[in-house]
């Protein structure tokens, strides 16, 4: 439902752009209220409505209409679910990771390498000066 309504609103919002485009302004008999003489001026009477202004005002209503019923749809509550939910806990996890023992006796050294008892006993590597 939510979905053909915002296909109509999308058609709807179109039409209402073309048809807006292809009205001619009132601001284009200017001209003719300085001195022409013309009945219908920019302050003059309007006339009757034609039919594109009467299909415009039809569409700018549905606009607004599907306007307000997609904002009514979007505030509406809906369930949330995490897709966590969905998979449930397995022992697989646990075998893949194992349990890391932090203590520093365990870690390996590099069998050429000794623990630096301090500063003095780490190598100095000369580097030639750039060029």
């Amino acid at each position: 439902m939510q979905t053909a309504l915002l296909a109509a609103h999308v058609i709807i919002t179109i039409a209402l752009v073309g048809l807006i485009l292809i009205q001619r302004g009132k601001g284009a008999d200017v001209g003719a209220a300085f001195g022409s003489g013309a009945s219908q001026t920019v302050f003059g009477s309007q006339g009757s409505a034609s039919f594109l202004t009467r299909t415009t005002a039809a569409l700018a209503t549905l606009f607004f209409l599907t306007s307000l019923t997609l904002a009514y749809f979007s505030t509406q509550s809906t369930e949330r679910t995490s897709i966590t939910d969905m998979v449930a806990p397995s022992s697989a996890v646990e075998t893949l990771v194992p349990e890391i023992n932090n203590s520093p006796t365990d870690v390996p050294l590099i069998p050429s390498q000794e623990p630096a008892a301090a500063l003095d006993d780490i190598p100095v590597v000369d580097v030639p000066p750039a060029q």
